[in-house]
């Protein structure tokens, strides 16, 4: 058997060279070493600190963590945005630990206090543990969160002066009681947000609003708190920080961290004897080959880390794995993922972080911060979304200094064929900017409610939540939420603001998955997915095991299941219309045309198909009556014109395939230029669209209001669109398959798609842009601009009546996130023609 420590070329050679697997390394890429740069402790840090990080091995700081130290002492909010294992936790834990030490001698213990965010549980357990490596015990550091007993609650409330907790929490349980938390807010010297970057999107414009709310909530008790940001490496840190805070940050991004040297392999699965859809040739999923080279990982003691993109493949991954290893090797191989309870959760962590596990099938869980230092190897199965969460990932191998091997294995999807044979979009590029717009009205408008329920809202507090926020208020006086009283307005219901506030974007109250023979309660899913998801009929995975729902019970959001062992999956279909609200900005193209704007998406699940597992046939279909859907949101839209159709030698019978391909790949390739997951959008395309009057392509946010994927879309469409193209042509398909033009969750069973055809109406739309250097930047419009109409529809979300401390998500993927590999319709809007 290899040692453990093989080097990272090496033991990526023998992956490669192993059961026949020589065709599947599409580019090998080396990333050198970097050495350390030190700086002196800053003489200001407390000697106990220093002390302590000295014991753990920390001599000296690096330059960029002394740098951040300085900052924080000085009353700067500051955002660390530099690599994984840069050290960014001893960044900001020094200068607020000292800070709070020296809070311990005030009269009451408790002089200074400071306030930790994280995305994940998991990362704010690890987070405690390290505090209690720094600090001594009088600096109380407590955990508060969904996971808390209630018992313990009130100590947090009165005695803690470092409280660890996520932005749910700090929304439903802190903020909304903010007078039983007095003691603690009015000494708040510090608020750290913790990976920011992952605040993106919808929920990143949800925190960045909870976070206005504390600065107001703070400012009444007397505190001005310092913000300290901590993220992965990301474009513009500084503007990220300022958008989520409000305040202006300082970035520093000089990484001085050593590094040691790493193998980064490009893998792509190879072709099978299975045929798909519509006969398309079918990859092994990446999820399988994970298992396989995961196996051979562990049969050579190199510990690894498997990132998947769901839950339910990280049970599979876990298992396949277990089942090609054989005791006793397969007892060191686990899952780790959201829905487990906390005690399991925290037991995994601690096997991980001992060595003890080999290896570890994860979701986006174990990307963000948690130290899992000593891993040798990193596989992706799929890519995750975008570079910074790549990097992430990548980076949980090699954390002491030592050579790592980091592995993509590419899913059957447009984006990842394209990324392995274009290793420069991966290497050659910097990463993406953090997308998010607090003041999209459908995220401000329920935070204003929840602002006013706190304290009244007065004409001085209109400027902390944007200009959105005035012309909002006698919207939600019409609907009778908010009314002013001399010059404040006040929050009118007896609810609680704060519980009809969906940080995550789930929809509303989840659908809870029962048993039906026993009443236990399997788990839930997000109501945004459930229509496509636990509708009757579906096959549901749940700990290994296969159920069939058996009814879908709307009104009281319960999906009752029974165990089953079907020979085949399921996946929903759906019929998709969209409408034009209002256009933004146009652009010519020749004759064509690229617009942004506002839409309403009004989608309707009608069916569902039964897919046999062993090779994807469809063996039938079913139908449903579910009631439709509806979701203004904001959209790119390219047109073109019957002359341009005539000219690329496209035929009426042609066009419906050309453009549902277009659309399929350009949704696939979009998360390439914006900071989303193809999850995160939907797309529609119509051969002659009715406001339009043209043949026409649609991709919008999957999401009330907008999220601002489609506005980047928007602004790179030249770069954007070209690659769509590039990654069709380059197929070596005959007629379409997964790898350009399917899509894993098309609402119409891929049909009709013409690929060849979609080359042409691409190449026809490219051909009339007047300056491919930047025709689409000239159009954009600016984050955060919204019509007349939007403010009128920026709806309340229902779900009123929630508990105070909520349980919080473990992390942002729900059951049905994944990649749709096995049959799995997934959450979210879809893609889809009409028609």
């Amino acid at each position: 058997m290899p040692p453990r420590h093989s080097l990272p070329e090496a033991l990526l050679m023998s992956l490669s060279t192993a059961r026949g697997r020589s065709d599947r390394l599409t580019h090998t890429e080396h990333l050198p070493a970097r050495p350390a740069r030190y700086a002196p402790w800053p003489e200001w840090i407390r000697p106990e600190i220093v002390s302590s990080a000295q014991d753990l091995g920390v001599r000296q700081p690096w330059a960029h963590q002394a740098e951040a130290m300085n900052l924080a002492k000085s009353g700067q909010s500051v955002v660390i945005a530099t690599g994984t294992a840069s050290g960014k936790s001893l960044g900001y834990l020094a200068p607020v630990l000292s800070d709070l030490l020296d809070g311990t001698e005030a009269r009451n213990g408790r002089g200074a206090t400071a306030l930790y965010l994280a995305p994940t549980k998991a990362l704010a357990a690890d987070q405690r543990r390290r505090a209690a490596e720094l600090a001594p015990p009088r600096v109380r550091a407590a955990l508060y969160d969904g996971d808390t007993p209630p018992e313990e609650r009130e100590w947090v409330r009165q005695y803690a002066s470092y409280v660890l907790t996520n932005p749910d929490m700090l929304h439903r349980g802190i903020l909304p009681a903010h007078a039983r938390w007095s003691s603690f807010l009015k000494t708040l010297r510090y608020v750290v947000v913790d990976e920011c970057h992952s605040y993106r999107g919808v929920f990143g414009s949800h925190v960045a609003q909870v976070l206005r709310r504390l600065r107001r909530i703070c400012a009444r008790y007397g505190s001005s708190p310092v913000f300290l940001l901590a993220s992965a490496t990301t474009a513009d840190p500084a503007v990220t920080a300022r958008r989520l805070t409000g305040l202006p940050a300082a970035a520093v991004t000089e990484d001085a961290s050593p590094r040691g040297p790493m193998v980064f392999g490009l893998w792509e699965p190879p072709l099978t004897e299975n045929v798909g859809e519509q006969g398309a040739p079918v990859r092994r999923t990446a999820t399988a080959e994970a298992a396989h080279l995961l196996t051979d990982l562990v049969e050579r003691e190199t510990r690894t880390v498997v990132f998947v993109r769901s839950r339910r493949a990280a049970e599979l991954v876990a298992l396949q794995t277990q089942d090609q290893l054989g005791r006793p090797l397969a007892d060191r191989v686990a899952a780790y993922r959201g829905g487990y309870l906390a005690d399991e959760r925290r037991t995994l962590e601690r096997e991980l972080h001992s060595g003890r596990l080999l290896g570890l099938a994860s979701t986006s869980a174990l990307e963000l911060g948690v130290d899992i230092s000593g891993l040798d190897a990193v596989l992706m199965a799929g890519y995750p979304g975008t570079r910074a969460s790549l990097w992430q990932q990548a980076g949980r191998a090699g954390r002491e200094a030592q050579g790592a091997l980091a592995v993509l294995i590419a899913r059957d999807d447009p984006l990842d064929t394209y990324l392995v044979h274009h290793p420069e979009a991966l290497f050659a590029t910097p990463v993406e900017a953090t997308v998010l717009d607090p003041d999209n009205p459908h995220v401000l408008a329920p935070h204003l409610c929840a602002a006013a329920a706190e304290l009244p809202l007065t004409d001085a507090d209109l400027e902390l939540f944007g200009p959105s926020a005035a012309p909002l208020l006698p919207v939600l006086e019409r609907r009778g939420l908010l009314r002013r009283r001399g010059d404040a307005w006040y929050w009118t219901r007896r609810e609680r603001a704060a519980d009809a506030v969906d940080l995550r974007g789930s929809g509303g109250n989840p659908v809870q998955i029962v048993e039906a023979p026993t009443g236990r309660l399997l788990g839930t899913v997000d109501a945004s997915a459930a229509h496509t998801t636990v509708h009757t009929g579906a096959v549901h995975l749940h700990r290994g095991r296969t159920y069939l729902v058996r009814d879908f019970d709307l009104d009281n959001s319960i999906a009752l299941v029974e165990p089953a062992d079907p020979p085949y999956t399921t996946a929903a279909r759906d019929i998709t219309s969209i409408s034009v609200l209002s256009t933004d900005t146009t652009v010519d193209w020749g004759e064509g045309r690229l617009c942004f704007g506002s839409v309403e998406v009004v989608n309707q699940v009608v069916g569902y198909l039964r897919k046999r597992i062993s090779t994807g046939e469809i063996m039938g279909e079913s139908k449903l009556d579910l009631p439709p859907r509806t979701l203004r949101t904001r959209a790119v839209w390219w047109s073109v014109t019957e002359d341009q159709l005539i000219d690329a030698d496209i035929p009426p019978d042609q066009l419906p395939g050309a453009a549902h391909a277009a659309e399929h790949a350009s949704i696939g390739l979009l998360p390439l230029f914006a900071t989303c997951d193809r999850w995160d959008i939907g797309g529609v395309s119509v051969p002659l669209h009715p406001d339009t009057g043209l043949p026409t392509v649609f991709v919008y946010d999957g999401h009330p209001g907008g999220a601002g994927f489609a506005e980047r879309g928007f602004r790179r469409a030249v770069q954007w669109l070209t690659a769509t193209r590039e990654a069709i042509a380059a197929c070596e398909c005959e007629r379409g398959c997964p790898s350009c033009v399917q899509s894993p969750k098309c609402g119409n069973g891929n049909d009709p798609l013409d690929k060849a055809a979609a080359v042409r109406l691409l190449d026809i739309l490219l051909a009339g842009v007047p300056d491919p250097s930047g025709a689409a930047e000239a159009g954009g419009v600016e984050a955060g601009s919204v019509e007349a109409g939007d403010m009128e529809a920026a709806g309340y979300p229902e779900g009123l009546g929630a508990t105070e401390d909520p349980e919080v998500p473990e992390e942002a993927d729900a059951e049905a996130s994944g990649s749709g590999e096995m049959g799995e319709a997934t959450e979210g809007s879809t893609d889809r023609s009409a028609g």
